[in-house]
């Protein structure tokens, strides 16, 4: 297992999207899209003004290559940046981490982009890190996200109840999600074939 990949520069791509490291430069460029309550809905917090997202970004950076990975997802078909991702809750002695954190500017949604930005963040986990597990969670209240993730062919594990409480004050449920690496190489030419057939041949 590759144990020092949070001090590489990440740069991994389709035909549908890139991902590139979370900086400060390129993350203003989000402004256009960020500011949407329902992007935020089950997210554990909301964004409404420039402070928030300014603390947004300085809250990203803080812990950024330490606590996790974070990307930046741009939309290839237009060079937009499309929204955000991260690899985190990793645990090197269990090989295993958490693919979430995920929001995309609603102008985004329905377009592949996600499908195609958690291919290959699994192609990264499984075939370049060397991990075990790769596990996702989502809000209980969050239909299409679950349904988002069975897309994956992530099975599904369990609820977490009262998981976390939300900056509102709320406790939230979480539904939690894995694949496993043995379970990798069925699901990556069932449920990304698309990919497969063009990038990895």
């Amino acid at each position: 297992m590759k144990q020092n990949f949070l001090e590489d520069n990440i740069f991994i791509e389709n035909e549908k999207v890139k991902l590139i490291p979370f900086n400060s430069k390129d993350a203003l460029k989000l402004n256009k899209i960020i500011f949407d309550d329902s992007i935020w809905q089950y997210m554990g917090m909301y964004l409404r003004n420039q402070n928030d997202f300014e603390n947004y970004i300085l809250d990203t950076l803080e812990f950024q290559r330490k606590n996790y990975y974070a990307f930046l997802i741009i939309d290839k078909q237009t060079n937009e940046f499309a929204g955000s991702t991260r690899l985190g809750n990793i645990n090197f002695n269990s090989e295993k981490l958490e693919i979430g954190w995920t929001w995309f500017g609603k102008k985004y949604h329905g377009t592949g982009l996600n499908h195609a930005t958690k291919f290959e963040l699994l192609k990264f986990c499984f075939e370049y890190i060397g991990l075990r597990r790769v596990q996702f969670s989502t809000d209980l209240e969050n239909i299409a996200s679950q349904k988002a993730i069975l897309k994956l062919g992530a099975k599904q594990e369990g609820v977490f109840r009262n998981n976390y409480i939300d900056s509102e004050g709320k406790s939230k449920d979480d539904v939690y999600y894995s694949i496993i690496s043995d379970d990798w190489k069925n699901i990556k030419k069932q449920y990304f074939a698309e990919f497969i057939f063009k990038n990895d041949e």
